[in-house]
């Protein structure tokens, strides 16, 4: 069976970044899940003493903070700042672009329209910023009660489908007599999308390693099962059931942005094993 990887796959800037800052900043806490990625942050935690917090008020004056990949909501940062933690912000700089487009709209009387999930980190992040609030969407279908004023400033999850996104964009811009599209959407999730995209066309199984909860990890995979229906969505090799390969001559394999390249190599060799 030929096994082969996404042309792009696995950690993104923004996460490499944030590892790097976790591994340099031992005997911290992040708070919240630094990645979505739990065998990652095991790791974090067993090799550099890096724990996870998940309620803000476990941190104390002199503790060091890191503050997660996806951000923070902005009175949950100054509270921090207020409290003499040390606070190292290893929030994506894809993130904090949004974060700002946000907060610089609204205070010039844009209404703040949001593309992606209410529940998520990022977005609850991202909606705190704006000084008048935000209405946040996930399909175009959400819009059709909605009544906004004339000027409208659109921001996407940096991990959405870039085709739904300007589903969104079109659906608002012939309603309403401004409309300020910002293309949020980072290059990682382009590239990602898009190899996944052209291999699952060919593969006859496709598996994507990533967080059960990661964004752009269930992005990829609903990609891959839009072209390739025998597609499965796994953390890491000990999910993978090898009878999924029985009479498979070709399996494609990507990698959320939250993925380490120790767990992709992992599920490759058992694979290759069978």
């Amino acid at each position: 069976m030929k096994i082969e990887l996404a042309e792009n796959y696995g950690f993104c800037f923004g996460v490499k970044r944030a590892i790097k800052i976790a591994e340099d900043h031992q005997n911290s806490a992040t708070y919240g899940p630094l990645i979505h990625n739990s065998r990652e942050i095991a790791r974090l935690n067993s090799d550099f003493n890096v724990a996870l917090k998940e309620d803000l008020h476990d941190f104390h004056t002199g503790d060091t903070a890191v503050v997660r990949t996806h951000g923070i909501p902005k009175n949950e940062l100054k509270h921090l700042n207020e409290q003499n933690i040390n606070v190292i912000d290893a929030t994506c700089p894809y993130v904090t672009k949004p974060q700002q487009i946000c907060e610089d709209m609204s205070k010039e009387g844009y209404e703040i329209v949001i593309f992606g999930d209410d529940v998520h980190p990022e977005i609850k992040g991202v909606k705190s910023y704006s000084t008048t609030g935000a209405t946040v969407v996930n399909s175009v279908d959400c819009l059709k009660d909605k009544v906004f004023k004339d000027k409208i400033a659109l921001v996407a999850q940096t991990t959405r489908k870039v085709e739904e996104y300007a589903a969104i964009a079109s659906y608002l811009i012939p309603r309403y007599k401004e409309v300020r599209v910002f293309n949020t959407i980072c290059n990682a999730t382009f590239e990602n999308q898009e190899a996944v995209l052209k291999l699952s066309k060919n593969a006859d199984i496709m598996i994507i390693i990533g967080g059960l909860n990661s964004s752009n990890t269930k992005q990829l995979h609903s990609i891959a099962e839009d072209y390739c229906g025998d597609s499965h969505h796994i953390e890491d090799a000990d999910d993978i059931d090898m009878k999924w390969f029985d009479n498979k001559k070709h399996c494609g394999i990507s990698a959320g942005a939250s993925t380490p390249d120790w767990i992709i190599q992992q599920v490759v060799e058992k694979i290759e094993n069978k």
